[in-house]
């Protein structure tokens, strides 16, 4: 432990840590108020648009997609070329933090 706190090496955040600091801000993950995203308990597998009570964009109810680790990675990375007229502005760019973040999320269940 000590040597890796002299060599500076420091440990890679976990995909919930991550989730937070990068997802938490518009999204939790069961319901909350105050966000602006869906929760994500579940996700994985789940159909887009189909979390009861929150107002998605026409685009994602439309598109069809359940949501696989391949479309999340995807839709993360680039929401608006995934799924043009979402409402999910921003995404993720690194590859790694992204699928630390949905290893995280399959992870979740409701």
């Amino acid at each position: 432990m000590f040597a890796a706190l002299a060599s500076g090496a420091v440990a890679a955040p976990s995909g919930q840590q991550l989730f937070e600091q990068r997802c938490g801000m518009c999204h939790s993950l069961q319901q909350a108020p105050g966000k602006m995203g869906p929760p994500l308990a579940g996700v994985v597998g789940r159909k887009a648009a189909s979390f009861p009570g929150y107002t998605y964009s026409a685009a994602l109810k439309g598109s069809g997609i359940t949501w696989t680790a391949d479309k999340l990675d995807a839709y993360s990375k680039a929401p608006t070329k995934v799924v043009p007229g979402t409402k999910m502005l921003l995404g993720a760019p690194n590859d790694a933090e992204r699928a630390a973040v949905i290893a995280y999320l399959a992870s979740v269940k409701k």
